[in-house]
């Protein structure tokens, strides 16, 4: 595998691991936004007013039973009929990584604000916050660790399930295990897989080190000292 990673005709080029790499983070950076645009709302919603909780939870719960790669095999089959473009592939690939990426986000931003303690409330009504100054100055600054961590677990689930774009056409890390399994070569399947999982690893540390930055040293329980 070694020799395969070395050759620089396999990093450059239509197939190459550049592009590939590109439009995978591309998908996952697409989808991510989406999701975070969609759940993000409604776990602020139920979080703070504790109405919808049974249906965030049953909704999300169906969400996450969903076959990933059955979904995106019938939306393209349902969409290839309206699209004459790549859109036909690319937006189906998109709908599935965002259903994916639905319940951590909107349950990481539901859970923060709903673990609050009731006191933190009080306080901010007795100093006459609105609801909105107490979700915006207080909820979510203290629901931060959950919320990063719904977000965390959604970019991870994406990166490693947009190599499903390859089985309809599309690009991506997933082009490498599929064209190597269909040339039986293994050394670029195990590129890929291995490729897959250096990007999840980086984005895992990257998220390591934003909590350190954006959650309050007092929540974290973090010292100036430390």
């Amino acid at each position: 595998m070694s020799e395969w990673f070395f050759d620089l005709s396999h990093w450059y080029g239509d197939d190459g691991i550049v592009p590939l790499l590109l439009q995978h983070m591309a998908y996952s950076a697409v989808a991510l936004a989406i999701a975070i645009a969609i759940a993000f709302p409604v776990g602020c919603y139920t979080g703070h007013t504790g109405k919808g909780e049974a249906l965030l939870i049953g909704t999300t719960n169906a969400l996450r039973s969903l076959p990933s790669f059955g979904l995106i095999i019938l939306l393209v089959i349902l969409l290839a009929g309206y699209f004459e473009s790549d859109m036909a592939f690319v937006l189906p690939c998109i709908i599935v990584l965002v259903v994916l990426a639905l319940p951590p986000v909107a349950l990481g931003v539901h859970a923060g604000i709903r673990s609050l303690d009731p006191n933190v409330y009080d306080a901010a009504r007795g100093i006459g916050l609105t609801p909105l100054q107490v979700l915006m100055q207080v909820e979510l600054p203290c629901a931060m660790p959950l919320i990063l961590s719904g977000i965390r677990s959604a970019t991870l689930q994406i990166v490693s399930t947009a190599t499903i774009a390859a089985y309809v056409s599309l690009g991506g890390l997933g082009r490498l295990i599929i064209d190597g399994r269909a040339a039986n070569d293994f050394a670029q399947m195990t590129a890929g897989a291995v490729l897959v999982a250096l990007l999840a690893l980086i984005i895992d540390v990257f998220f390591s080190l934003c909590e350190k930055f954006v959650v309050s040293a007092g929540i974290s329980r973090r010292t100036k000292n430390q």
